[in-house]
């Protein structure tokens, strides 16, 4: 589905947007592209103190927009993540309290900020970028009541298609169904859609596929109260080789906060993508144009051994995350693990250490004269007894510092 041309936007590339709603609007999305910078929103509920490797392809695609010279709005959910989005969930979020949701927006705000900045800092080469707004929708849910949102807004959005979307119909139909609180989800980020395009002239909204409904609500409802079109664009969702989602929920998250997945962390993560997956997350998350992919997928055929495509996105992405610092710290603590090299490893600092040793025993010891490396080993307690300590070190089973 090819959409963006033009002097405002990067080309679109084959896989960047799953869906465009309606689906009709191709030709005058491209129209409005060529004619004139547009805005365009992407919202990140609070439901944690950082986004993940999941929410990181929103801002990547923000970060597209902003290079093509659109208006980039990055909202931040204060009011919707005492809501809960049951989009994707077979459960309902547990409540969070105003001191945590406010915790998690700080932490939230610091991602983008961190992310947009390192762009223009590391990665964008051309003239200063319009910078991205950072909002909450909490600032105007203060200012209107419930029933002026729910007489006013709600009375433009039919029940019958509010209870068609998957989000719903997948909850009503489980065992724990769905509370009326889940079900007016829809209606908030759809009127969040509305303030946006009525302060900000925002015509689009990006999101993960699994917000299509949320997105066509907001749709409706700006169609019906200001007769105005706006358009929804979906991206895909970030799945491992099994298929599973990425994110808090699987359980398998990969933060973006460095208190919460080191720099090493996120680096190996790109590292370790299979070279099935190496040309589309090319496309996704870096902003190679598509014969500079096609270059390097073609040196990667060449000598796949080299693992250049996961080596260029590890490089890029922890860069973009993390900063320069970031990107030098996941490098030599790859070098120690993987390389064995153990100066390398004298320029690790003990946090760094104990981070790329996450879930090992980490002990701290003393060094005493005469220390041998048996006392080494069984005050660190490696061994159960001083016999099986004798056994493997004398046939070379134990390594201080890569070495035997």
């Amino acid at each position: 589905m090819e959409i963006f041309k033009s002097q405002y936007i990067a080309v679109k590339r084959e896989g960047m947007f799953h869906d465009l709603f309606p689906d009709t609007s191709a030709n005058t999305v491209t129209d409005l592209l060529n004619a004139s910078p547009q805005c365009v929103y992407g919202g990140f509920d609070p439901t944690s103190d950082s986004l993940h490797v999941g929410n990181l392809l929103i801002l990547i695609n923000l970060l597209h927009w902003q290079r093509g010279g659109h208006q980039t709005i990055a909202l931040v959910g204060g009011a919707t993540a005492k809501i809960g989005d049951p989009s994707g969930r077979t459960t309902e979020r547990d409540v969070l309290s105003s001191k945590l949701i406010d915790d998690n927006i700080k932490g939230i705000y610091d991602n983008i900020k961190t992310i947009f900045e390192n762009h223009e800092k590391y990665i964008w080469k051309g003239d200063q970028l319009q910078p991205v707004k950072i909002l909450n929708n909490d600032d105007w849910y203060n200012e209107i009541s419930a029933v002026e949102l729910i007489g006013g807004a709600g009375r433009h959005l039919r029940m019958g298609t509010l209870v068609s979307r998957t989000s719903v119909q997948t909850r009503m139909n489980s065992t724990v169904g769905m509370s009326f609180t889940e079900f007016s989800y829809q209606l908030f980020q759809a009127y969040d859609w509305l303030h946006l395009f009525k302060h900000h002239n925002c015509n689009f909204q990006i999101g993960g596929s699994d917000q299509m409904g949320n997105i066509m609500s907001g749709h409706e409802l700006i169609g019906k109260v200001l007769k105005k079109p706006v358009y929804g664009i979906t991206l895909p969702l970030i799945t491992s080789e099994m298929g599973d989602k990425f994110g808090k929920s699987a359980g398998n998250a990969v933060w973006l906060s460095p208190k919460k997945s080191s720099p090493f962390t996120l680096y190996q993560f790109w590292i370790r993508q299979p070279d099935s997956e190496a040309e589309k997350m090319l496309k996704l998350f870096s902003f190679l144009s598509l014969g500079e992919i096609r270059d390097l997928m073609r040196q990667h055929r060449e000598k796949p051994e080299l693992r250049k495509p996961q080596k260029f996105l590890a490089e890029q992405i922890t860069l973009l995350v993390h900063g320069e610092e970031g990107l030098k710290s996941a490098q030599t603590t790859s070098k120690v693990l993987y390389e064995g090299s153990v100066a390398a490893l004298g320029t690790l600092n003990a946090e760094q250490i104990s981070d790329m040793f996450q879930g090992a025993t980490v002990v701290e010891l003393l060094p005493e004269p005469g220390q041998t490396v048996l006392d080494l080993s069984m005050k660190a307690k490696c061994f159960p007894t001083i016999e099986d300590a004798v056994r493997i070190i004398s046939a070379g089973g134990f390594y201080i510092n890569q070495k035997k």
